[in-house]
């Protein structure tokens, strides 16, 4: 986006060509990097947790993200985004030493699925 904010004002992009600004408002990237952000603490804060709380987390933070992207009439996660969120869920709960794997098969689901319960985006 401050790649497309810069060619606009250099004048090396024609205005009808920069779109990112409307498809990704400061509003959404705002409120999506809080949602991650809580949801880094939420499981920083979980380390040897059973199960219930790790899922717990990941309910709250599809939840969120389910309102912004309802906030911005639904179209606040494309395709694109909506993988790149699921990964970023999967990476955060890895690095924090949960073995999402396992987690995901106690469930009887696949790592892919963790947040298919509450998603909507």
């Amino acid at each position: 986006m401050d790649e497309e904010a810069t060619e606009l004002a250099v004048g090396t992009r024609a205005p009808s060509d920069a779109f990112l600004s409307e498809l990704f408002p400061e509003s959404l990237l705002a409120a999506t990097d809080k949602a991650l952000r809580t949801f880094e603490a939420d499981v920083e804060a979980l380390r040897d947790q059973g199960d219930e709380q790790v899922f717990e987390a990941i309910k709250r933070v599809v939840l969120v993200l389910n309102e912004i992207n309802e906030e911005h009439d639904g179209a606040g996660y494309e395709t694109e985004e909506r993988e790149q969120l699921c990964l970023y869920i999967d990476q955060t709960l890895t690095e924090c030493g949960i073995d999402v794997p396992a987690l995901a098969a106690r469930r009887g689901i696949s790592r892919t699925e963790i947040t298919d319960d509450w998603r909507d985006w």
